[in-house]
């Protein structure tokens, strides 16, 4: 949520906010408005609170009785514009950050940097779908008849794969020596602090998944009516509230958090889009990162969360690059997102494989997640999240990446440790 003060400091930025992100058809003019009086009624309560112990000492008791009305009347009027004032201070997206490009859409999102030579091959490359169902390891027909379109069974080594892809991230981030090379190896000023592995739920309160600005659109979550209730769509989101309506201490931060998990998306917006092969499903599995640190080290988080990114897709070998999001495509609580994008030969192009997301304190006020300085002063704690690997993804590129003529898949020598021997995916019996 945007801060009060920021906002009345800096309306035009506020504006050009809603305006970059495509969320027009916000009134400022009244939520300042609204801000304004629920000041004023805050004054009258007390005033009127300090009027009636004075009644009270007097033994006035008729004073009292009038005060005690026009106390209940105050009140109700400060609990409406409360309401009203939060119903369109959560409507506001976070600002961006000044490096941010400005664009309407993918269009306008700037690659920074690129790692990685794209494999040639002496035969023509396949895409994913087509060497999974030939080596039956992805089997997409069944699960449509079992659970509908965008649903995949992974089967054999390729799910031995993904397993190994999530022993890869816990051992890099759980270690404070991996994350001290990390550190070094792209040139940080952080702490190698490591990462906590947590379990954390895979079901919340829509409340809360409102408070952590990641609700809406709706039609993208499964939501359960009855229980109020939605699956996640990552993570990150049970994640962030991990410190909900907490006081964190400042000597406590950076804290960081690692965990691995199903995540759900009803994918309403991609009809007939990208149907083939396991790149958007209904069902998918991710391992990502949170991090809660003060607010002068925001941005300095994101560029580690960066750098281990770039550090687990360079243990495996995928030709990548960097892009920073522009406006019009970046998340709505979001103030800075870099995506990493990875070459996929069978289809010839980038996919997004992995995205980091700056919030600031936007998540953190939404949450009342606070830090408390040594001097004692409380703010806003600055958040951050990204994913480590999205596993689904990820396999798409090592399918693609390390295939050989015979149909045969190659396994990374990073990933080997975990595959109880194997160096090659072969067709599975």
């Amino acid at each position: 949520m945007i801060d009060l003060t920021f906002l009345r400091e800096n309306p035009d930025i506020v504006r050009a906010a809603i305006t970059n992100k495509n969320r027009d058809g916000i009134d400022l003019d009244r939520i300042i408005e609204l801000a304004d009086g629920r000041k004023k009624l805050s004054g009258d309560i007390s005033e009127i609170n300090r009027k009636r112990n004075a009644a009270q000492e007097a033994r006035d008791f008729e004073a009292g009785k009038t005060l005690k009305d026009e106390l209940k009347e105050a009140e109700e009027r400060y609990q409406a514009a409360e309401k009203e004032l939060v119903s369109l201070l959560i409507k506001i997206p976070n600002i961006p950050s000044a490096d941010t490009p400005v664009g309407p859409d993918e269009s306008g999102n700037k690659v920074i940097r690129q790692w990685g030579d794209k494999p040639t091959f002496s035969f023509t490359p396949k895409a994913h779908w087509d060497l999974g169902r030939e080596l039956g390891i992805i089997d997409s027909e069944k699960a449509a008849e079992v659970s509908g379109a965008r649903f995949t069974y992974l089967k054999g080594d390729l799910a031995l794969l993904q397993n190994a892809l999530v022993q890869l991230v816990i051992n890099t981030l759980t270690s404070e020596n991996e994350m001290a090379k990390i550190v070094q190896a792209f040139g940080l000023t952080v702490s190698p602090k490591p990462f906590t592995l947590v379990n954390p739920p895979i079901m919340m309160r829509s409340q809360v998944m409102n408070r952590m600005a990641r609700l809406d659109p709706i039609d993208e979550r499964y939501y359960f009516e009855k229980d109020d209730m939605v699956f996640i769509g990552s993570a990150e989101h049970t994640l962030g509230p991990i410190h909900m309506d907490e006081v964190l201490a400042e000597e406590s931060l950076p804290i960081r958090y690692v965990a691995y998990t199903p995540a759900f998306r009803r994918e309403a917006g991609a009809a007939g889009k990208d149907t083939r092969g396991i790149l958007r499903q209904h069902q998918f599995d991710k391992a990502e990162m949170e991090s809660f640190s003060k607010p002068e080290d925001g941005r300095a988080e994101q560029d580690l969360l960066v750098a281990v990114q770039e550090y687990l897709m360079q243990k495996i070998g995928l030709p990548y690059q960097v892009v920073l999001i522009c406006t019009g495509d970046m998340g709505f609580p979001d103030q800075r997102q870099i995506d990493i994008e990875t070459w996929m030969p069978g289809q010839d192009t980038y996919r997004e494989t992995h995205s980091s997301d700056y919030v600031g304190g936007f998540q953190a006020r939404r949450l009342n997640t606070r830090l408390k300085r040594a001097s004692g002063e409380i703010e806003p704690v600055h958040m951050n999240d990204a994913t480590a690997f999205a596993m689904g993804r990820t396999l798409i590129g090592l399918i693609e990446n390390y295939q050989n003529e015979d149909g045969t898949i190659t396994i990374p020598e990073a990933l080997r440790p975990y595959m109880a021997g194997k160096t090659k995916i072969e067709k599975q019996a």
